[in-house]
């Protein structure tokens, strides 16, 4: 039976909520449970669910909805209970701090140095917001989506006018004076500041530079829409790289984009070129360009960082597809690949970083073919049902189809855990590939939360008288809180393999698939 409650008025951080989804499922005889603001979004995949009646159909972004799937009315009355209890318990835990401002005006008034406002409100109240914040003069991170182009453009034009920055909507990663924002990681100081229009994106490379001895002045977001839309036409991609044109602690540039439209692509470049500084450019998904003067482009979200750090140091640049010697890499390839069974012939991509998914799709359909994925940008290529792959696969768990009502899969593995479970029951499944995002706002052990359900998995190919290999990739740094090597170790105690970038394990995941015989 399904159960559906609306508050009227009553507003919780959404994070939290998808927290309580994530205790309240675990109770017994609850099928699902979706905690979460009516936001439009929100309730078109409660229809889509088909668990939207017409009392959820007339919540607005204000209220709050509580749907409960179970076996039968007395285990939905506990687990609406349960919702109540913690609830209440935050309310409780909230009224205990010493200062809780109550709008952004009280903040600014009783916080006068601050100058830049963190944003995470339902997308109609964001924007408003956002306007408040700049005409107070703060710099903004706007971490909410469902934000209307009308709205960006304003805000951007707003924030170019009075010289602020405005990172967002959807800016989900920052480094900004040496201060990590949502989620991002523990970086070293240095010399490369980094503009990027990609959450997970950022992260990789400023924690590629980091591993690579190299460090950042600053790690600024954009939004995903930045350069991609030609209304916007990059203005805080254009903002950013003016910043670090005249930053005099900043030597070299590098900029990360997801595929920009043409006319916004060369506007980015020609402000790069006047900067006078050397530069790197990875524009992910699109053809690599030739050297122009001191602007380099890279072919990866690594190697973007190899050459940031090369331009930093003075040193030359060797391409190279791995860092462990070739023999290495040999032998690696040689002993997953031989106790492969001939049943096994597709690689399966599980994704929580949206960017480094992309990065994975594109680089493997050079070399596999066609890779099915949730995220793909060719009709033909989009998952039919995103909860089950077909062929060669990428899903990014971060997309909203599989986030409804709960957290993000790097605040709450689940998702990717039950993703796993079902893997691990297809028999043609030949190679797993997966991220472990380290740093601020992700799980406190990411790798531990996964590790029974991929020895799980591997055993489950053995049992088929297969083979499954594992081939991880670790974002983070050794100073991210969650421990880097600690991370490491945990992975490879379960026979993962541990590549150091995203780049290299979707590198060894084919060269294992070609070895096997398969494509």
């Amino acid at each position: 039976m399904i159960h559906a409650i609306v508050e009227k008025d009553l507003y919780f951080d959404s994070v939290f909520l998808m927290l309580i989804n994530s205790e309240v499922k675990k109770l017994k005889g609850i099928l699902n449970a979706v905690v979460s603001m009516g936001t439009e979004m929100n309730i078109e995949l409660l229809k889509d669910m088909g668990y939207a009646d017409e009392n959820v159909l007339t919540a607005t972004s204000n209220d709050l909805l509580v749907v409960i799937e179970s076996v039968d009315r007395e285990t939905a009355d506990t687990a609406v209970a349960a919702v109540y209890d913690l609830l209440n318990k935050k309310k409780k835990k909230n009224s205990g701090k010493a200062y809780q401002p109550r709008s952004l005006q009280s903040a600014v008034r009783d916080e006068p140095e601050a100058n830049m406002v963190i944003i995470s409100l339902p997308g109609e109240f964001a924007a408003r917001e956002a306007k408040t914040a700049l005409n107070n003069g703060l710099n903004v991170m706007m971490f909410s989506d469902n934000v209307s182009i009308e709205s960006e453009i304003e805000l951007k034009e707003l924030a170019c006018e009075k010289g602020l920055l405005m990172m967002g909507p959807d800016c989900g990663t920052a480094i900004i004076n040496g201060h990590p924002l949502c989620f991002a990681n523990v970086v070293a100081p240095g010399d490369i500041g980094v503009v990027a229009a990609s959450g997970t994106g950022l992260q990789e490379v400023t924690s590629c530079i980091d591993t690579f001895g190299g460090g950042i002045t600053q790690g600024i977001g954009t939004g995903g829409r930045d350069l991609k839309d030609p209304r916007i036409g990059g203005k805080m991609m254009l903002m950013g790289i003016e910043a670090l044109k005249q930053d005099p602690s900043t030597k070299v540039i590098a900029v990360i984009s997801k595929p920009a439209a043409h006319e916004v692509a060369d506007k980015i470049l020609r402000a790069l070129e006047k900067t006078g500084k050397p530069s790197v450019v990875h524009f992910i998904g699109q053809p690599r360009e030739t050297k122009r003067d001191q602007m380099h482009f890279a072919g990866s979200l690594e190697e973007t960082a190899k050459i940031a750090v090369a331009l930093s140091k003075g040193e030359s640049y060797s391409p190279s597809v791995f860092t462990l010697p070739q023999s290495e890499i040999r032998a690696i390839v040689a002993g997953e690949s031989e106790k492969i069974s001939s049943d096994q012939k597709y690689l399966r991509g599980l994704y929580t970083g949206g960017t480094v998914a992309d990065e994975a799709i594109i680089l493997l359909e050079q070399v596999t073919g066609p890779v099915y994925s949730n995220n793909q940008k060719k009709k033909e290529l989009q998952l039919p049902d995103p909860f089950k792959s077909v062929g060669h696969t990428i899903v990014d768990l971060g997309d909203d189809i599989y986030t409804v009502g709960r957290p993000h899969p790097m605040i709450d593995p689940t998702t990717r855990e039950e993703r796993i479970n079902i893997e691990a029951d297809d028999k043609e499944m030949a190679v797993m590939l997966i991220d472990i995002v380290l740093g601020y706002g992700s799980h406190k052990d990411p790798a531990g939360a996964i590790i029974a359900s991929l020895k799980e998995a591997r055993l489950k190919a053995e049992a088929r008288r297969g083979y499954l290999p594992v081939i991880a990739s670790v974002i983070g740094t050794k100073n991210d809180f969650q421990g880097y090597d600690a991370t490491v170790s945990t992975l490879e105690s379960a026979g993962c393999i541990v590549m150091p970038s995203n780049y290299q394990a979707s590198m060894l995941a084919v060269e294992i698939i070609k070895k096997r015989g398969t494509l």
